[in-house]
């Protein structure tokens, strides 16, 4: 039977539309994806790896383990250690409250459910951002309303903010991409306009300050991360700060199970395990007193390898506006077209040369899970950019050397204007 008697002509037109929009993604998929990550080989100039980032731990940090084994209280119920790191944590962003849990993702999922974020709510987010963003939405069956970036801070762009506002949205999450803060004065406009939450992810941002305020206490709700990468680590870690008691009160009953102060084993609210331990909070106590030596390193990595890379053609470098305070969380760079290498053949280059990097992320519209959802929308911004975009090294305990080292394989691997590079 005929496609069109089989369906009708307005059927026929849509499935040839769908096949249209498959075959715009297919070829957009192919241009943005990354490569499969090089394999490393190690540099005997360097004696070894230069990993993209690793935690900077010193002596601080054992001896306070140390005291939390030696006190028997590793779990969450070692109350010393942990009430200390959220004390001091609200202290650095500024806030009146802040509670730990298990990581950033934990905090963000907390800041959502203690908001009342519910199935059928939308939340409004960038598509440039890490997975959890969206995931932490998803938990509470709300959906997920992206929003294309900046192109040149990377944040979400205020001015595609509005049109994406219905009468379901409750929220808005920013991400403060890379350690640089997002437009927040405009974007709280936005959601003072049409009473949103506003909520802070600010996992990578840690010390940032926008017109002189912390991040992670200018929105209803701050979320940091403390994963082995981030500025400030626990390993593992997470904690959500504020200035309202509500919200705060809240985020710690759910975060314990919702266990009630009426009896132990009573719930009057769907809960969840999501403690931070007196382990985790000894190492983060430690970490906190080095913040400052920690911050600094990566500012002065930063404007080091920008005075090396600033002539290289064919590279744009992070930006700093003046009103910020970027905290280089990651080193990011965009290899442009005129470079002489794509993006994925650099990386295997510098991987030859015991050099780790890291792609951008890859957004959420074009992740497997979501593809489908969002297969209709377009997000320009974020798609150039994940398919330009990478990292290099920016551990707070990088040496000027190992700096010198990967801005020469840089321009070795732009020399040689190396082709494909097998796989």
């Amino acid at each position: 039977m005929p496609l069109r008697k089989r369906f009708g002509a307005s059927n026929k037109r849509k499935m040839l539309k769908e096949a249209r929009l498959s075959q715009y993604y297919l070829k957009r998929i192919k241009d943005i994806i990354p490569r499969k990550d090089p394999k490393l080989l190690a540099s005997k100039k360097m004696s070894g790896i230069i990993p993209v980032c690793e935690p900077c731990l010193s002596d601080k940090e054992l001896k306070y383990a140390k005291e939390c084994i030696k006190a028997n209280w590793i779990s969450s119920a070692g109350k010393k250690y942990i009430r200390e790191f959220e004390d001091r944590f609200a202290k650095l962003c500024g806030v009146k409250y802040a509670t730990s849990c298990t990581s950033g993702t934990a905090a963000l999922h907390l800041a959502l459910a203690s908001l009342g974020i519910k199935k059928g709510d939308e939340v409004i987010i960038p598509t440039f951002a890490m997975i959890a963003v969206a995931s932490a939405v998803v938990y509470l069956e709300a959906k997920p309303i992206l929003v294309d970036i900046e192109p040149l801070t990377y944040n979400i762009d205020p001015t595609k903010i509005e049109e994406k506002i219905t009468k379901r949205t409750k929220a808005i999450i920013i991400v403060h991409t890379y350690g640089h803060p997002a437009q927040m004065d405009e974007i709280k406009r936005i959601a003072k306009r049409y009473k949103l939450y506003l909520i802070e992810d600010a996992a990578e941002a840690h010390g940032a300050k926008y017109k002189g305020r912390r991040i992670g206490g200018i929105g209803d709700v701050g979320c940091f991360s403390f994963y082995a990468n981030k500025i400030i680590t626990t390993g593992e870690g997470g904690m959500l700060t504020t200035n309202n008691a509500r919200i705060v009160k809240m985020a710690q009953i759910l975060k314990n199970h919702a266990f009630s102060k009426e009896r132990h084993f009573w719930h009057k609210y769907l809960g969840y395990n999501y403690r931070l331990t007196g382990l985790a909070a000894s190492i983060g106590l430690a970490q906190l007193e080095n913040f400052d030596k920690l911050l600094k390193a990566r500012i002065r990595n930063a404007k080091y390898y920008s005075s090396l890379l600033k002539n290289v053609k064919g590279i744009t470098l992070p930006i700093e506006k003046k009103e910020v305070k970027n905290v280089f969380w990651m080193y990011s760079i965009l290899i442009e077209d005129d470079f002489g290498l794509t993006r994925d053949d650099l990386r295997y280059c510098l991987a030859k040369k015991g050099i780790e990097t890291r792609t951008f992320f890859i957004p959420i519209h074009l992740q497997p899970i979501y593809f489908k959802l969002y297969r209709r929308e377009r997000f320009p911004v974020s798609e150039e950019l994940s398919r330009k975009g990478m990292y290099l090294p920016s551990s707070s305990n990088l040496k000027k050397k190992e700096i010198d080292y990967i801005v020469g394989a840089i321009k070795d691997c732009q020399k040689k204007r190396q082709h494909k590079i097998k796989i």
